[in-house]
């Protein structure tokens, strides 16, 4: 019998909870195989079986566990069950790999039978929401007809309910809950607001994201050109990407980027190392290898931990204005927003420009205001003007000398 122990998962954890497991009690399991779903206050990670054979679970469900704790056992010489395949050789890997990949891609459009599908196109009734009774998440006929019969109200909701209910938080929300009232109490926090006319970026996206995606295997999103701004704002406003440590201030010739990212567990933020030194191609990848992970619980403490700087972005779940959190010790932290067509009035007319507010909360400790004034007017100075992207000032005048 072999013990399944938990393991280090970082220099400051020293517990854990037991999330869920994946595989149940009794069960054949395969060597390297995942059988639970652990989570620090930090990440959520997996625990593997060490080697095949029949799972006897120790620790349930929502147990907070001590690192080196059995989790559970694996019986290695029990005889492996009848018509159970064994786990696929080597070179059925990348097959498998193609197989996941196919499978957990989002599907281009609903599963409805044809009644339902036509009530759902004349009727003009929004997928979401109905609550699909058939197999494989298909919606019925009668899934829309419940969902026309109550509109305005929830699928299933009951009607003039009093319930309640409690959930115990998790150690990843703890965490997020303590990290956000220590910023609140700790730091001189204040927030500057400006906005960005997205029209020149957006013309830009157009124009080469396709030939864009072909050479990089990437989209050009609007992540790269925040990213690259800040990060030659970063350079020029030192004090914007520096922190307290007791009393002195660490400075950074770098730009560790951090990304925030709404994770199925709670707000995450993975962080784009060196991002000065990157390019658009790199950056993007970079944002949409993190993006994953996040959504897939996989992101690992080291693609976490550190960071000079955040960017948050609200304007994905529709937010106009907002004052971000700074993310200790970081002295700052820049949010962008939904694009709006606004009337703005350019050279005394007035026009329809797509724009977009910018907020920058910063520890006004370590950064006044000349500084975070001018750190957030030459992020807007640069999204406006993409061109400065290649080299930080306007290329006529580089060539000038000016």
């Amino acid at each position: 019998m072999i013990d399944i122990k938990i393991p280090t998962v970082g220099e400051s954890i020293n517990e854990v909870t037991l999330v869920k497991w994946l595989k149940k009690d009794g069960a054949w399991v395969e060597r390297d195989e995942i059988v639970a779903e652990l989570e620090s206050e930090k990440a959520t990670f997996e625990i593997n079986a060490e080697q095949a054979g029949i799972l006897k679970t120790i620790a349930n469900e929502g147990d907070t566990l001590k690192i080196g704790d059995i989790a559970c056992q694996i019986d290695d010489k029990a005889t492996r069950p009848e018509g159970q395949a064994p786990a696929p050789v080597a070179k059925e890997e990348k097959k498998a790999a193609a197989v996941i990949a196919t499978a957990t891609a989002p599907l281009p459009d609903v599963k409805a039978s044809p009644v339902a599908a036509a009530i759902i196109a004349d009727k003009k009734v929004d997928p979401k929401d109905i609550t699909a009774s058939g197999s494989g998440g298909k919606i019925m006929k009668q899934d829309v007809l419940e969902a026309l019969s109550s509109p305005g109200r929830k699928p299933g909701m009951v009607m003039f309910s009093r319930n309640e209910r409690r959930e115990k938080m998790s150690n990843l929300r703890k965490t997020i809950s303590r990290r956000l009232v220590e910023a609140k109490n700790t730091t001189a926090m204040l927030t500057t607001f400006n906005e960005v006319d997205m029209s020149n970026i957006m013309e830009i996206r157009t124009k080469h994201k396709d030939k864009f995606k072909e050479l990089h295997g990437v989209g050009l999103g609007f992540m790269s050109f925040f990213t690259k701004a800040c990060a030659f704002a970063l350079q020029e406003w030192p004090s914007v990407n520096a922190y307290i440590d007791a009393e002195e201030i660490i400075y950074h010739d770098f730009c560790d980027i951090s990304i925030a990212v709404s994770a199925p567990k709670g707000l995450v933020v993975p962080v784009i190392r060196n991002a000065e030194s990157l390019s658009m191609a790199d950056i993007e990848k970079k944002v949409v290898e993190l993006a994953g992970k996040a959504r897939d619980n996989k992101l690992s403490l080291e693609e976490m931990q550190g960071g000079t700087f955040t960017i948050t972005n609200g304007g994905v779940f529709g937010s106009l204005m907002s004052t971000p959190i700074i993310n200790i010790p970081q002295s700052a932290i820049l949010g962008m927003h939904k694009i709006e067509e606004r009337a703005v009035v350019i050279n005394g007319q007035i026009v329809a420009r797509p724009m977009m507010y910018l907020a920058l909360s910063y520890d006004h400790r370590i950064i006044d205001g000349r500084e975070s004034v001018g750190f957030l007017v030459r992020v807007k100075e640069l999204l406006e003007n993409p061109e400065l992207l290649l080299m930080g000032k306007d290329p006529v005048k580089a060539l000038l000398e000016l």
